[in-house]
């Protein structure tokens, strides 16, 4: 298989193996990959996306193989935050020439951005993928948690259920390069992972220093098996991997039923359909070895496994096809991944520049959103290019509406 990665030695380290050939890495990047290299329970090497950027406890972009053990904080507190996209016989023609009305219902179906949660957008809500089927999928081993951790019920947990949240999640309307519509959107497990990623991250760091765990970053420490809280967060963490997927779910059905008041012709929904993490962690085989894998801003992609690798507002988004290149845990990219911080995005873009940048889209123009500006990005067609040997491109998108929390 064709390789594109840049390897590089860790002193008292794994290798760390990157797919950045033509993309800015930060200085800041790359101390945090090393550092996670240096975890003695780190696999063979870790894997760095193209999309790769300084995160919070780990590298956004990385890929963490671990034996017997997981970082709490290389998962993160948007614990199953992923896409879905779903294709519909809808074409270019069959929408609006004005598509305002079509964000506006969108934005009334999905409570979103600082939305208090959760609310009936209308009668439709009670078909199949309502909230309160969803939450039924849900509630028994929810009730379990909250009973070894009752701290968990207080959380927004069933009223968070098919809301999308703040920054960088969105809801998009998209074409295809065939001029099918499809509809797209990012999200994840909302408060209730917010709240079971912090507890556990903390927890971790305390067993650290109970054990003078000799840590390169205390945002590392991590549960091996076999210790107190190993098992809990294993459950914790798939239970809020299996809300932010059933989430998307439910949202997808409220955008599909909110187009349908404003786009008059009758269509079909999910004549293909994705629904992928890319904030998660799972037992998986590589290398002859059962081992966790923590994907922080990486989606799997098996060969043959189809993902959503999304662009910034004003570029493209790509629905793709995995190679399964066993060199990066058959993982690829989650997006374009940020070049800059939003602090800093803010201070050098201009409304004016956000406005050029998202012409031809249908969405917010405002001073709030100048963070999630297209040039705060890196190139999506550069990111692309440097993981060529990561995945096959199935379909390109180009949205023409999109909502942001």
């Amino acid at each position: 298989m064709e390789t594109n990665y840049i390897e590089e030695d860790t002193l008292g380290g794994v290798p760390v193996k990157m797919w950045t050939r033509g993309v800015p890495v930060e200085d800041e990047a790359r101390r945090q990959l090393i550092n996670a290299a240096r975890l003695p329970v780190v696999f063979k090497h870790i894997a760095a996306m193209p999309d790769v950027h300084f995160g919070i406890g780990a590298t956004v972009g990385s890929v963490i193989p671990t034996i017997k053990a997981i970082i709490p904080a290389a998962v993160g507190v948007d614990i199953g935050c992923g896409m879905m996209a779903c294709k519909t016989t809808l074409t270019a023609e069959d929408l609006p020439d004005n598509l305002g009305p079509l964000r506006a219902a969108i934005e009334r179906a999905v409570p979103h951005g600082r939305a208090p949660g959760n609310r009936d957008p209308g009668a439709w809500q009670k078909v199949p993928g309502s909230v309160d089927t969803a939450w039924a999928q849900l509630e028994p081993e929810f009730t379990e948690l909250c009973r070894d951790y009752p701290k968990i019920a207080k959380t927004n947990n069933r009223n968070h259920l098919g809301t999308l949240g703040t920054g960088n999640h969105f809801i998009e309307v998209c074409l295809d390069e065939q001029g099918a519509v499809w509809f797209m959107l990012h999200s994840g497990s909302r408060g209730v992972g917010n709240f079971i990623g912090t507890m556990f991250i903390e927890l971790a760091k305390q067993d650290a220093m109970r054990n003078n765990a000799n840590l390169p970053d205390r945002d590392l420490a991590y549960f091996e098996e076999g210790s107190r809280y190993f098992g809990d967060y294993v459950r914790g963490v798939g239970w809020a991997q299996k809300f932010a997927a059933i989430n998307r779910e439910v949202m997808m059905r409220r955008v599909i039923e909110a187009a349908k008041t404003v786009i008059r012709k009758n269509f079909q929904s999910h004549i293909e359909a994705v629904n992928c993490h890319h904030n998660y962690v799972q037992r998986e085989h590589h290398f002859g070895e059962e081992i966790f894998v923590t994907r922080k801003g990486a989606v799997s992609a098996k060969a043959g496994q189809l993902g959503i690798i999304p662009g910034s507002m004003g570029a493209r988004s790509y629905i793709v096809r995995g190679k399964g290149n066993p060199e990066s845990f058959e993982s690829c990219s989650h997006g374009a991944g940020r070049v800059m911080s939003r602090g800093e995005a803010k201070r050098r873009f201009t409304l004016a520049d956000h406005r050029t940048a998202t012409e031809g889209v249908e969405c917010r123009k405002d001073k709030d959103v100048i963070d999630e500006t297209p040039a705060a990005y890196k190139d999506i067609d550069a990111v692309m290019e440097a993981q060529r040997d990561l995945v096959d491109v199935v379909h390109t998108l180009k949205q023409v509406v999109c909502v942001k929390g």
